[in-house]
């Protein structure tokens, strides 16, 4: 054979290769990079968003959120229709829809397994199961489903395994395709809370958890649109089409002023969802070849939290809040938005020195809140990408108000002196540091973490607390453990970050609720008027008597100071002109089955 006739022969077979029979039947994959590594891929033990990331497309619960629609609006997914409340929000009936299964596992030995409303109370009782650890225990906990509590309590006090084929009147199947919760308190909003939206309330089949045992997240099998695939820790996840999903459909309602949600529904609606035949997740934790892999068009995208943009390429990429020329023209898309988040700071409010609620005390923390400049953090460490928080409710939940304004977004060294000055805070010894009222020595110790980009938000935070004399120290160590410490409040002063998981602000209060102290509340603030405002916020139905509370909440928490709200933060998408339909959720993990991937815009884009 010549060389001529070889060619010949060559281009035959590409342009067999790339007929369109063979392009419609090309598999199409979706890959993207996460910047930390999942933790399990068992829902009832997560708390992690990159786990959740993985199974909220695995499992599936009983409502979702509306993928385009903004305000946030829950629909029916597994459920026939919309939840029956009772007129005190204290029951809830939710109907299932026949014929939905389970993916093909072997321990169904060759039978579809249908979902049934057993499956769901099945879930709940793995959380609150003992044995299972679950760290969604403390949030179910709060939902007081009557009787479920008090069974884990008998499995603890018995020391006996929890009694899975008890009834429990919380949560409990009516028949076969009927679900009831039964609540000690009125819950108008049970449906955001903990029915739409969370694949962690999903269901789950009782034979394939007893089959495998300890090894159930390595097999796990849900309602969803894809299956588990290949898993190697904390390296690469995959995920396939699963081939045994019911028909469902993409529908959407976005705003009529959403110009990119009405194109993406435009282009998308009436498809078959999922759309990408497999999902690959490499694990990238260094900055620098997660950007690159983007670059190289090895990630197809850097979306949402769990594959956020490295800051130190924020401005290289979007300069001014524009995509960059140089990837424009490779047609790669950018979009910015203000997170559903919030960072702050917290005082220990056991602590003998930042700690209780005298003047003294709360005149202390006031004065490091006014000392800390946000505003100098979100420029020169986060690259412009947040905004000050004026308290620790996040953008884009009930009770958030853009035009409130507090004393938390201020930076005003002048007045912290004042106030450290008025309250005895002064250098008794003249070694040039402040000290306490009674003269002690006055000493702050932040706990941080070893990671490069803490080393500039402590270089910030000691800049500014020498400036009014207060001396700091630092406490190094890794997040797991400074988080355990943390909740067995050992910590004086730490700064972390909080997610909205539904669009109610009472999440970001739960950190003020004294019932919640060693979990959500890690500044162990304990205020009866505090108390009392969370419990009423959470039985009231929304409307101008809430909001007020919402008010009146973010003024006692600017007051007494037990948290130093930062800034919100803002995110950075990227994604490649082959990536079709995607918009960054609000709260919801699950989106990549409403993505479509163009593989022969991609291959044309690499040629």
């Amino acid at each position: 054979m010549n060389r001529h006739t070889c060619r010949l022969l060559c281009a035959a077979a590409l342009a067999l290769s790339l007929s369109p029979l063979s392009l419609a039947q090309e598999r199409k994959v979706f890959n993207i990079a996460f910047t930390s590594a999942e933790t399990t891929i068992d829902p009832v033990k997560i708390s992690d968003l990159y786990s959740r990331s993985i199974t909220a497309h695995i499992f599936e619960a009983l409502y979702t959120y509306d993928h385009l629609a903004r305000p946030a609006k829950p629909k029916p997914l597994i459920a026939d229709g919309m939840p029956v409340p009772s007129a005190d929000f204290r029951t809830w009936t939710v109907k299932i829809k026949p014929g939905i299964y389970f993916a093909d596992d072997p321990v169904f030995k060759g039978q579809r397994r249908e979902v049934t409303a057993r499956d769901f109370v099945y879930t709940f009782q793995r959380i609150a199961d003992p044995a299972n650890r679950s760290p969604l225990w403390s949030w179910i906990e709060t939902y007081a489903l009557l009787g479920l509590a008090e069974q884990r309590q008998a499995a603890l006090e018995g020391k006996q395994p929890f009694d899975y084929d008890a009834p429990i009147e919380g949560v409990k199947a009516l028949d076969r395709y009927t679900i009831q919760y039964k609540l000690k308190d009125p819950r108008p909003r049970l449906i955001t809370g903990i029915l739409t939206g969370s694949d962690l309330t999903g269901a789950q089949a009782r034979e394939v958890v007893e089959f495998y045992g300890d090894k159930i997240d390595e097999h796990p099998v849900g309602t969803g649109p894809y299956r588990l695939k290949q898993w190697r820790r904390s390296s690469l996840i995959v995920l396939e089409r699963n081939p045994g999903y019911r028909e469902l459909l993409y529908d959407a309602e976005p705003a009529a002023d959403d110009a990119q949600g009405q194109a993406i529904l435009a282009r998308m609606k009436g498809r078959k969802i999922p759309m990408v035949d497999e999902i690959r997740i490499a694990i990238i934790a260094e900055n620098q070849p997660f950007w690159l892999s983007f670059l190289n068009a090895q990630s197809d995208a850097i979306a949402t939290s769990a594959a956020p943009m490295p800051l130190e390429f924020v401005t290289q990429a979007m300069p001014n809040g524009k995509i960059a020329p140089n990837l424009a023209k490779r047609g790669i898309v950018g979009r910015q938005q203000v997170n559903s988040d919030v960072g702050y700071v917290f005082f220990n409010m056991d602590d003998p020195t930042v700690g209780g609620y005298t003047a003294e005390k709360v005149a202390l923390r006031r004065a490091i809140g006014l000392a800390y400049d946000v505003e100098r953090e979100i420029r020169a460490i986060r690259r412009g990408q947040a905004i000050p928080a004026q308290s620790i409710l996040v953008p884009h939940t009930y009770g958030y108000d853009p035009a409130f304004k507090s004393e938390m977004g201020d930076h005003d060294p002048a007045k912290a002196k004042a106030l450290l000055d008025l309250y005895g805070y002064k250098d008794v010894d003249g070694d040039g540091w402040r000290d306490m009222p009674d003269g002690k020595p006055l000493l702050i110790t932040r706990s941080t973490l070893p990671e490069q980009i803490y080393r500039e938000f402590d270089t910030l935070w000691k800049k500014n607390m020498d400036a009014i004399g207060i001396r700091t120290v630092f406490s190094v160590q890794k997040f797991a453990e400074s988080l355990k410490q943390a909740r067995a409040g050992k910590l004086q002063v730490w700064s972390l970050a909080g997610s909205a998981a539904d669009p109610d602000g009472q999440g970001s209060l739960q950190r003020f609720d004294g019932t919640q102290i060693g979990g959500q509340n890690q500044a162990r603030f304990n205020h009866p008027r505090m108390n009392e405002i969370y419990k009423q916020l959470s039985s009231l139905p929304d409307g101008p008597e809430r909001k007020a509370l919402f008010q009146e909440a973010q003024e006692i928490g600017v007051a007494y100071m037990p948290y130093k709200g930062l800034g919100h933060r803002k995110s950075t998408d990227l994604w490649h002109p082959w990536v079709i339909g995607y918009k960054r959720p609000l709260f919801w993990q699950e989106w990549m089955h409403m993505i479509d991937v163009d593989m022969a815009l991609k291959r044309e884009k690499q040629q």
